[in-house]
């Protein structure tokens, strides 16, 4: 009995760790300078279409870059770089092959011949992939920069063109024929506009390079977003069932270098005032970004995607002093500031990392219908602030921590699936709604969790007196207090708040010790959750989702 046991645990494993492979595809990259990863020394803008190809794609599908400057396919072989792919390659992943540069050198150790050596290296590389059950995809050069007198872009490349059209056409493997599109787009750019897509840098202005260059080969950061697109579009054409995986934003923010940007402020800032119709996506790759973000009120219509592991940190609190020596104060102290209208964020984690200083806000939120689905909210004390008085914000299964008022301000917030995570004894929420608003903050199917040790946490208390809080169908866990709901030592305030819920469940739900200043709601009328954050306008982010929202400006 115990072998088969161990048999079945054993198979368990086995069919977990194929299920793990199996979602992973790897795009293996196989080429040149054009192609290739490039060092981010200097603020050198050099990049290979390649390094910026992640951009496009979503997290399930990994690219693993060994284009390498100056290779040829001969060399890339030599070197052994070939084989070092091969042994990573697995049934499912791609290869995506350009070479052709190299190849027309001189040097006996790049030199190939289209036709014959350079075909022969192609064919390798084909049937070596597809030996491992992986999927070739070849490419030709891209485009070099050489106008002739009359403004008409002149090939440079010759047959090294054709060699990856002649052994896709072949081995029946897709092809890309990227210098036709890099060729069309330099071409109607024009002379001078193709020089935005390529390395010419002015002396003194890169410390990479302070002489300055002219080089009409290799890709700068707005040229390798820009091919990488147009590459991207091509390789879906011929290779559909990559179109699942394709993802498409206006700005990329990267550590690495593969995005527009290397901060999130940057890309806010690059974003047009007041770009009304359309939202402008902004994906924020993987990486911890210590910064002081800040959505201005005329950034509207703004998302930020972030792919697992994205993090807006910074560590502000309000008795840290500032430039002139006062306190920064609990606005001040935050990571993160949104007051642009129509903001969406998904998958970031807004983080105040100072500690158990007092008020630290992680997230200061004043715009109108914010969206935040799938976010982290990070702190201690105050990590959420939900300042705007007129403002409406939908949490969507989002989760935030904290230890005292960590969900507190004016504004009407919906949080639906949402964990809320006290990491020391005090209270989830301060609410300061205005008199006469119908809603303050509501929590739909919330999960209430604490970490080990916490005992004696409230549901709320009044910041200002008409403050509301209603809990509806949440769970609770052990460390809420039986009475729920503190009066923060203002017993007139008793008389003016809305606290209520609406069928409890857990070891904190205990409806008949309640403060008796609460409520317990004996239907949801007039809590539906379509209705609640309605206001004049109709907004309805459970139904409508991230699509914009339309609404006269």
């Amino acid at each position: 009995m115990k072998n088969k046991l161990i048999l079945i645990l054993f198979s368990f494993l086995c069919l977990s760790s194929f299920k793990a492979d199996k979602s992973k595809i790897t795009i293996f990259m196989i080429g040149d300078s054009t192609m290739a990863n490039k060092k981010l020394d200097g603020g050198n803008p050099e990049r290979g279409w390649g390094h910026m190809l992640p951009g496009f794609l979503s997290e399930d599908i990994l690219v693993d870059n060994h284009a390498q400057n100056g290779r040829s396919s001969k060399s890339f072989i030599d070197e052994g770089r070939w084989d070092a792919v091969v042994a990573k390659l697995k049934k499912g992943d791609y290869v995506f092959i350009q070479f052709g540069h190299n190849d027309e050198k001189t040097n006996p150790d790049r030199h190939t011949v289209p036709g014959t050596t350079f075909d022969i290296n192609l064919k390798r590389f084909v049937e070596e992939t597809r030996a491992k059950g992986g999927i070739p995809v070849l490419f030709n050069s891209i485009v070099r920069r050489n106008f002739n007198e009359e403004g008409v872009l002149v090939d440079t490349h010759g047959e090294y063109l054709n060699s990856p059209r002649n052994v896709a056409k072949e081995m029946n493997v897709p092809f890309v024929d990227l210098n036709k599109i890099t060729h069309d787009l330099m071409q109607g750019m024009g002379v001078e506009e193709s020089k935005k897509l390529l390395m010419w840098v002015e002396p003194n202005t890169v410390p990479a390079m302070p002489k300055g260059k002219e080089d009409n080969t290799h890709l700068n950061v707005y040229g390798g977003r820009v091919v990488a697109g147009l590459a991207m579009d091509a390789i879906v054409e011929v290779v559909p069932e990559l179109a699942a995986y394709v993802r498409k934003y206006d700005f990329v923010v990267a550590k690495d270098g593969s995005g527009n940007f290397f901060t999130v402020q940057e890309a806010i800032n690059a974003v047009p005032d007041f770009r009304k119709n359309v939202r402008t996506r902004i994906l924020v790759r993987k990486g911890v970004y210590k910064e002081k973000v800040v959505v201005p009120a005329s950034k509207i219509n703004v998302s930020l995607v972030g792919e697992e592991g994205a993090v807006l940190t910074y560590d502000d609190y309000a008795a840290k002093p500032n430039a002139f020596g006062e306190n920064m104060g609990t606005s001040g102290s935050s990571s993160c500031y949104i007051y642009g209208p129509d903001f969406y964020a998904e998958n970031i984690t807004f983080e105040n990392s100072s500690g158990p200083v007092g008020q630290a806000v992680a997230c200061f939120v004043s715009g109108d219908r914010a969206y935040f689905k799938n976010c982290r909210f990070l702190g201690f004390q105050d990590t959420l602030y939900t300042y705007g008085k007129d403002s409406r914000q939908y949490y969507e299964d989002c989760y935030v921590e904290g230890t005292v008022d960590f969900i507190f301000g004016w504004s009407t917030a919906l949080f639906n699936r949402c964990t809320i995570h006290s990491k020391g004894d005090g209270y989830l929420t301060a609410p300061s709604t205005d008199k006469g608003k119908p809603y303050g903050y509501v929590f739909y199917d919330c999960t209430l969790t604490a970490d080990t040790g916490v005992s004696k946490v409230f549901l709320s208390r009044p910041w200002r007196p008409y403050g509301q809080a209603v809990f509806i169908r949440c769970h609770m866990g052990k460390q809420i207090l039986p009475e729920g709901w503190n009066n923060w030592g203002k017993k007139d305030a008793e008389k003016t708040v809305f606290y209520a819920e609406y069928e409890s469940t857990g070891e904190g739900a205990n409806p008949k010790a309640r403060a008796a200043f609460s409520h317990q709601l004996k239907n949801l009328k007039g809590y539906e959750i379509e209705s609640i954050l309605l206001g004049n306008d109709g907004w309805n982010p459970v139904q409508h989702g991230d699509r914009l929202f339309e609404v006269a400006r």
